[in-house]
């Protein structure tokens, strides 16, 4: 237990932020699983020695997931693989359609302001 507190810290989850030279901070993100399993049985036999049989093991994984990419005071989330439902599709698409919605009311409201100027 003790190795795998030791490999698994926040910093293997978030990693450590990396910042480019034009001022972009770019942030790694993984995913870590990890599980345990063991058993054992009493063997029955005719002799008195004690027949038992163990076995035990543990596995640890880490997955790459994405980039946190934070420049020009935007904050983006690169995903390294896609979701294949279509929920996750659907939240995935959540934040760009914010953009893009925003995106039209502002540039409406600037031809509006431009028109009433004139």
């Amino acid at each position: 237990m003790d190795k795998i507190k030791q490999m698994v810290d926040v910093n293997t989850i978030i990693g450590d932020p990396i910042t480019t030279p034009d001022g972009t901070t770019v942030i790694p993100i993984s995913k870590v699983s990890y599980g345990f399993a063991s058993g054992g049985t009493d063997l029955p036999t005719k002799s008195p020695k004690e027949t038992f049989g163990g076995v035990g093991g543990a596995g640890i994984s880490i997955q790459p997931i994405g980039f946190l990419v934070i420049g020009n005071g935007n904050v983006k989330l690169l995903q390294l693989s896609t979701a294949e439902n279509t929920v996750n599709n659907i939240v995935n698409m959540v934040p760009e359609m914010v953009d893009k919605v925003s995106g039209i009311f502002s540039s409406s409201k600037t031809k509006k302001e431009e028109e009433a100027n004139q």
